[in-house]
């Protein structure tokens, strides 16, 4: 399980935050990153999620082979970005400057390589909180911490497997790839790039219905349990709110509302280094 993205229990000062804590830091991060271009307030984000994946003490085996996943995506991304529209950047910073012309109606300028610089760095604002979200949040602790605060506890519960299922899906990927590789099937890092990227495609289908048959597994096993019949249930992991909690919790909500006045100042989300 070293090698999954999954909670691993550990004393950092991360790991000792609240469940809740760590939501609210995660969904007003993730909303800074989508709403801003503001290239100093990413570089700002990156710098800090950086910061935060060291306390943390995530382990790099942990998360790399999701990570290179992510980066090929990107790559594909932002050459569809140039290709479908080459000349984004030009309009949304009202100016162009030639840099070198490729082909046909092709023309490399500096604000199509800024804008897609910003894309790019938005995907490094997110990476980070997304993987320190999942390796050091206690699912159960998760769905205690909502429920506490209002939140019905089959939607709690529902948040709590979903981020339970997260390595047992991982663990069947491998299974899976194992048993491909045992066939002749090259999926490892010896093969050439497009096998290995259709391999691994072929792998989503048995895996989606594995993972469908885990689902109706435990639905049948919580119906027959009767749960959902009652309106409130206890929780063995719930704790409360400490100082430490709180002061996140006043950081995150600051930091999204300075993000947000920043951005917005001059009526436009993206920041014009060409004015």
């Amino acid at each position: 399980m070293s090698n999954m993205i999954s909670y691993e229990q550990k004393n950092t000062p991360i790991h000792k935050l609240s469940g809740l804590t760590k939501l609210v830091f995660f969904i007003l991060w993730c909303l800074t990153s989508a709403l801003t271009f503001d290239t100093r307030i990413l570089i700002l984000m990156i710098i800090i999620g950086v910061v935060i994946y060291w306390i943390a003490d995530v382990k790099w085996k942990q998360v790399s082979g999701v990570f290179w996943a992510i980066m090929f995506f990107m790559v594909i991304n932002l050459v569809c970005i140039f290709f479908f529209s080459p000349y984004e950047g030009c309009k949304i910073y009202d100016s162009r400057t030639d840099i070198l012309h490729l082909f046909g109606n092709y023309t490399l300028t500096k604000q199509q390589l800024f804008y897609e610089f910003n894309v790019f760095i938005k995907y490094f604002t997110v990476i980070p909180s997304v993987f320190i979200f999942l390796v050091t949040t206690d699912p159960s602790e998760l769905a205690s911490s909502l429920n506490g605060i209002g939140v019905p506890y089959s939607i709690s519960y529902a948040l709590e497997i979903t981020l339970r299922y997260i390595p047992d899906i991982q663990d069947e990927y491998h299974k899976i790839k194992n048993a491909q590789e045992a066939r002749g099937i090259e999926m490892s890092s010896k093969g050439r790039l497009f096998d290995r990227i259709k391999n691994t495609a072929a792998i989503i289908f048995p895996l989606l219905f594995s993972t469908m048959e885990r689902i109706d597994v435990v639905s049948n096993a919580m119906e027959l349990r009767g749960f959902g019949k009652k309106k409130k249930r206890t929780w063995y992991s719930q704790r409360p709110l400490v100082a430490a909690d709180k002061a996140v919790i006043v950081f995150s909500v600051a930091f999204f509302a300075i993000t947000m006045i920043i951005t917005y100042m001059d009526g436009n989300r993206f920041y014009n280094p060409f004015l």
